[in-house]
């Protein structure tokens, strides 16, 4: 399967146009994602000076995004992916609207200090996008030949870290600059925009190879996700690295505890200090559009993982602006690593007919560990303190490294150009 990998154009999977109409609309979702999670992120500490609320926002949208993810991976697997898309997104658009509305007079006179009501459309958004996510997945292979996968990947791996670079700096400068009300508008127009770019792009015909793979019952197609992945041990074994490194290296929920208590930056230094990991992704994901990873792909994901969790004690440990921004910076540029390999391993590994319940897993494994992360540093610091809960979370990812790297051979002996001959 070694034809599946590019090995000249850097550029290729942009050649097509539906492909970079695709890249549009993710784009200005997850531009829209970020500016959210900064807002309310900074909005909630704001009005409860909780660190474990803080954490409690990911616990809220993780919980629906586990519970539905099988089902949305059988439905992926079932519908017309383009139709998934439009329908999450579609919620997602209702859910801006909720908050855009929650910051008006009227409702403060309402709900006052409460912020029962952000936690519900909170839980929405993780039911949107749970859906959204497999559907995405398996949508994208439609899009562009085989031989552009691993391209396609790397550039919509690109095209998401560039908007978070640009999403939390853009929602903590229009949060301190022009207002919360305007700043929910903004991230509301954005996720109406990607319906937009997704209606520009033409619905596909379920691959042949799903329509012959319809005959197991609901059970079995809502377990068969998770049965293939667990015998797949590559696949098992590069989720489960992430699972666990994005687990306990889930800093980011604690960041406006660092920019009003320890750093004393306000909102905008909040956003960019969400932005730093996102911008070390973005410059090293265009480094690998021209260099990919082929040989020792294995090696380099453990390494880039264990770098990663150098980088978040580093950051915990940083009394400096300067410094904390560098780190997460470089934290930035590990992940991308490990990202790239994964989920190019995953494009190449699953068989089309399995795309949508295999995402799924992949969503509950380490999507929902971004989250369940959040909640996880938010317990800690309640308990032990702000710094003590990202050291503990960095230590505990070079821990994870280590055994890894000393039970998972066939990661550590991963080329994904030999693997895939």
């Amino acid at each position: 399967m070694s034809n599946l990998l590019p090995k000249h154009n850097p550029y290729e999977s942009l050649k097509v146009k539906e492909f970079r109409y695709f890249l549009a609309m993710r784009f200005c979702i997850t531009l829209a994602i970020q500016i959210q999670s900064v807002v309310v992120g900074w909005l909630v500490y704001q009005i409860t000076d909780s660190k474990l609320l803080l954490g409690t926002i990911g616990l809220t949208e993780v919980i629906p995004s586990i519970a539905f993810s099988f089902l949305a991976g059988h439905v992926v697997d079932k519908v017309h992916r383009k139709r998934i898309i439009v329908m999450a997104t579609s919620a997602l658009v209702l859910c801006s609207v909720l908050l855009w509305l929650y910051t008006f007079d009227y409702s403060r006179g309402i709900f006052g200090d409460n912020v029962y009501p952000i936690f519900i459309v909170i839980f929405i958004t993780g039911i949107a996008r749970s859906f959204l996510g497999p559907g995405m997945f398996a949508f994208m292979p439609q899009l562009v030949g085989k031989k552009q996968f691993q391209n396609a990947v790397t550039w919509s791996s690109a095209n998401w870290h560039i908007a978070s670079v640009v999403g939390p700096a853009l929602g903590g400068l229009l949060y301190g600059f022009v207002g919360i009300q305007t700043t929910f508008f903004i991230q509301m127009a954005l996720v109406a925009l990607s319906l937009v770019f997704i209606a520009m792009v033409a619905a596909k015909p379920l691959p042949e190879s799903v329509k012959t793979n319809q005959t197991e019952g609901i059970g079995q197609r809502l377990t068969e996700g998770l049965r293939f992945v667990w015998h797949n041990k590559i696949i098992l074994n590069a989720i489960s690295l992430d699972m666990f490194a994005v687990l306990f290296g889930g800093a980011v929920a604690l960041l406006p505890v660092f920019a009003n208590d320890i750093l004393m930056i306000g909102p905008e230094g909040l956003g960019i200090l969400r932005a730093a990991p996102a911008f070390g992704a973005v410059l090293m994901t265009f480094f690998l559009a021209r260099f990919p990873i082929r040989q020792h792909a294995g090696r380099k994901m453990l390494v880039a993982v264990a770098g990663f969790g150098i980088c978040i004690i580093g950051f915990g440990l940083s009394p400096w602006f300067g410094l904390s921004l560098f780190m997460l910076f470089l934290s930035g540029v590990f992940d991308s690593i490990s990202v790239n390999v994964r989920s190019t391993l995953l494009q190449i590994h699953t068989p089309e007919h399995m795309k949508g319940r295999v995402s799924a897993v992949n969503n509950v494994f380490v999507g929902s560990s971004n989250e369940l992360g959040e909640f996880e540093s938010g317990i800690t610091a309640h308990w032990f303190g702000t710094v003590p809960a990202v050291v503990f979370g960095g230590c505990m990812t070079l821990v994870v490294v280590s055994i890894t790297a000393a039970k998972a051979k066939v990661l550590r002996n991963l080329h994904l150009e030999a693997d895939d001959k």
